[in-house]
């Protein structure tokens, strides 16, 4: 009974925190990742200026690609040492080069839909950076797979 009472209060507290990030009210799909007028401290800070982009209809086996554009608005260099998606059938490609404060660059994501279920998909891309915290979510793409005519 005592061994259960730990395991139970963790559980408790990361539920609370995943509601606590999600609440109020949530901003338009295409809305930059960071609050405007963020002061620059002395961490890089990555700032997305399209959250999501939806393929809309593809064809099944098509392969297709978009390139999200980001803005380092901290106040060093961005390094982005990882980047992977919530598939494998999903390939994010990043600049393997820092990224100077106020600098912009492109991560360009392909998404090969073939061998995938007709209907809608979405897929995540994960950041690993050197900024607070070191992992990011970062955008979504999102299509509706059909099947071939």
């Amino acid at each position: 009974m005592k061994a259960t009472f730990p395991v139970f209060f963790a559980a408790v507290l990361a539920l609370g925190a995943c509601n606590n990030s999600q609440s109020g009210s949530k901003a338009p799909a295409d809305s930059p990742s960071v609050v405007k007028n963020a002061p620059a401290g002395a961490k890089p800070v990555i700032s997305f200026e399209k959250q999501v982009h939806n393929f809309g209809k593809i064809v099944a086996g098509e392969v297709v690609e978009y390139s999200f554009k980001f803005k380092n608005i901290g106040g060093s260099d961005l390094l982005i040492t990882r980047a992977e998606a919530s598939c494998g059938c999903t390939i994010p490609e990043w600049p393997k080069a820092p990224i100077r404060p106020g600098d912009s660059a492109y991560i360009q994501v392909k998404f090969d839909s073939k061998g995938r279920p007709e209907g809608y998909t979405e897929k995540e891309i994960f950041i690993e950076a050197n900024t607070e915290p070191a992992a990011n979510t970062g955008p979504r793409i999102t299509a509706e797979i059909v099947a071939k005519k």
